[in-house]
């Protein structure tokens, strides 16, 4: 069984759902805490063919509390001007827009179960369904470190193959989860590219951008461009 363990993010980039896609069980890290300045609660999308920052606002977060434990504030109609205001000319904007709508007013006000909902209808209409976990419903050391925690949850799952994305090559080495009979591997996306308002193609942005410029049929085929490590 293939397993991946992440914390979960904003309409995160197209690595992310490649990482769903090639995974049997997706454990949605929730019991960890949250990082100031990363992607929990914030992504970019385009504006005039430059980057554009959104945030969700979140109540009191610290890196002493749980995403678990986190809040949301409410700026959500802000966020959505902002994706109005840029993507209402984009050819899947009537299509879309109304999907993205109502995850962002998902009225939970929970961080993590706010997240969990915007991954799995992300991945609902694109046909990815694997098994969905929350970490803190596992029973693992959580004293452990972050490498040896990652195995301790493959063992109490059943997993023989963990994928992570190319930030965990630094801290997961290949003869570790070897030793315990699990192989160990990373998705590398590949280069992608389309036609975004004939603006200079702008790279890894959040999904959001990869749904308003293209159709399920060609979501597919980027999510099947990446190479195993």
């Amino acid at each position: 069984m293939r397993l991946a363990f992440m914390q979960p993010y904003f309409f995160p980039y197209l690595g992310y759902f490649q990482l769903i896609r090639h995974v049997d069980t997706f454990v949605i890290c929730d019991d960890c805490n949250h990082i100031t300045r990363g992607w929990i609660n914030r992504n970019y999308i385009q504006n005039s063919g430059r980057p554009l920052r959104i945030t969700l606002s979140l109540h009191h977060a610290s890196i002493n509390r749980k995403i678990n434990e986190t809040a949301i504030a409410d700026n959500k109609e802000k966020i959505l001007k902002s994706i109005r205001h840029t993507y209402s000319r984009a050819p899947l904007y009537r299509n879309v827009y109304p999907l993205i709508e109502s995850i962002i007013l998902n009225p939970d006000p929970g961080l993590a179960t706010y997240l969990e909902h915007e991954l799995k209808s992300v991945c609902q209409y694109l046909e990815l369904f694997p098994k969905w976990l929350r970490s803190s419903s596992i029973d693992y050391d959580r004293s452990l470190s972050a490498e040896q925690k990652i195995i301790a949850i493959c063992k109490q799952l059943g997993a023989d193959h963990y994928i992570n994305l190319p930030g965990g090559i630094e801290l997961y080495k290949k003869e570790n989860f070897s030793t315990h009979g699990i192989q160990l591997n990373f998705i590398r996306p590949g280069n992608i590219s389309y036609k975004q308002f004939g603006n200079t193609f702008i790279p890894n942005l959040s999904i959001i951008d990869i749904l308003m410029f293209n159709d399920k049929t060609a979501c597919s085929k980027l999510l099947d461009t990446y190479t195993l490590m």
